[in-house]
């Protein structure tokens, strides 16, 4: 077998649960397709390949998964920053959302996220948002795989006006982009909450997402002021109260989880929920600190989201990585809580597991799709190298991805975009913040 492409000469971290790390490593690749993963202490040893880069001083490891973000959310990053949760919806990101987009703003949108993303060795995302058809072309464009979900909510929004056509339109997405699928891009639904979706909507949205065999995302708990309006209006927790109506399966991801009781852990873990971890976006709008140690040991499957920009203010999840194991030892007040080991797989091996996506990527494994990213390690703030998980949660950066691929195909190289033109991007969004402004000036001051 000749591979297409080799790189060697690596530190490469298989992400296989108890694999060590591989020295003298390299990873071959043929087609879309890991043809092989091994050490090569000589050259002799080492795969025939048309195409060999030897990334001596680097670090290979699957690409980073992110389980929850609004990729067109940019256009509000430090827009509405320093407001409570509710005052910020209602207050600044609504009346934006309903008042300016429009489809081509969240396809640029989704543009400039995805140039982010994958400049920080982002390859899977799943996003929730409107005029989600716009997100997965953008997505599609970019090269990235994705699961794009249609927002659903029971009150107007962007290209849904009438919100008796919630289901319908979302409905309608799921039966569209039949194309984008082979190229790694799948649909979903994303209900936003329990407090901006009636049962029947509930309801009706899970249906729709177990008769195409998809995920069903939405915010659960986030926040104290959402548990009590939720037990005051049903007499039920949140995740209680789903599962009164029949949402809670293994196809159900739960954003944020921030306030769950010890019984609804136990419930979202017997009931087979996956959680999306948002550490982030929960300190900055003060929503709690999920109880992510917990519902490990109690079996749930985690992965990391960096949220959307606006709250966040970044689709950075190297930072979500650093912020979640070092959050989670000073609030147990426990230094062993959430090793560095165990943050890495949550962003990889066990992001992939949130998306069902396991049998595809998040490991290095021959016969999965060749999603991963190259990590110059030849730096002052990573030298010397004793520990490479230890590198990866606590000194690595963003900047320090050097090159990303896509089911065998090159996203970034050589910290170059290959896909996306970023000088275009930049300048459209640019003028297309200045229109924005002008109008948050216009209809609603939005400093606090």
């Amino acid at each position: 077998m000749i591979a297409d492409l080799l790189i060697h000469n690596a530190l490469v971290l298989t992400l296989e649960p108890g694999a060590p790390p591989l020295t003298e490593g390299y990873v071959a690749i043929r087609g879309r397709r890991l043809a092989a993963v091994g050490r090569a202490p000589h050259s002799r040893d080492l795969p025939r390949a048309r195409e060999v880069l030897n990334v001596q001083g680097s670090l290979v490891l699957p690409g980073l998964v992110n389980t929850h973000c609004h990729a067109p959310m940019v256009w509000f990053r430090g827009l509405a920053d320093d407001l409570p949760l509710h005052q910020w919806l209602t207050e600044a990101i609504f009346p934006a959302e309903s008042g300016w987009l429009t489809p081509e703003r969240v396809y640029l949108g989704a543009l400039l996220a995805a140039a982010e993303m994958i400049r920080g060795g982002i390859t899977t995302v799943a996003d929730g948002y409107f005029y989600a058809g716009e997100v997965r072309r953008a997505l599609a464009a970019a090269g990235l795989r994705g699961v794009a979900a249609q927002g659903v909510l029971d009150f107007p929004v962007p290209g849904v006006p009438d919100p008796q056509d919630n289901l319908k339109v979302a409905a309608a997405f799921l039966n569209s982009g039949a194309d984008l699928a082979a190229e790694g891009i799948s649909s979903a639904v994303f209900c936003h909450a329990v407090y901006t979706c009636g049962p029947e909507t509930l309801r009706q949205a899970k249906d729709l997402t177990r008769e195409r065999g998809t995920r069903f995302f939405i915010h659960l708990a986030e926040t104290r002021e959402e548990v009590c309006e939720v037990q005051r209006r049903t007499g039920l927790t949140p995740a209680a109260y789903l599962e009164s109506l029949g949402v809670l399966d293994e196809g159900t991801v739960a954003v944020h989880a921030a306030w769950l009781t010890p019984a609804e852990q136990c419930l979202l873990a017997r009931r087979g929920v996956k959680v999306s971890h948002c550490p982030e976006s929960n300190l900055k709008l003060a929503a709690g600190v999920a109880p992510i140690p917990e519902l490990l040991a109690a079996g749930v499957t985690v992965g990391l989201g960096t949220d959307g920009a606006a709250s966040n203010n970044n689709l950075d999840l190297w930072g979500e990585m650093s912020l979640a194991a070092r959050l989670h030892k000073v609030w147990s007040q426990d230094p062993t809580v959430l090793p560095a080991a165990r943050a890495v797989a949550l962003a990889t091996r066990e992001g992939a597991r949130v998306l069902g996506l396991e049998d595809a990527i998040g490991t290095l494994t021959p016969g999965k799709e060749a999603d991963l990213i190259v990590v110059d390690l030849d730096q002052p703030h990573l030298t010397p190298l004793y520990d490479p998980y230890s590198h990866l949660v606590y000194a690595a950066r963003a900047a320090d991805v050097r090159h990303v691929m896509v089911r065998g195909r090159w996203l970034l190289f050589n910290g170059q975009l290959t896909t996306l033109d970023w000088p275009e991007i930049a300048g459209k969004i640019r003028a297309g913040s200045r229109d924005l402004a002008g109008f948050c000036q216009k209809n609603r001051p939005l400093a606090p």
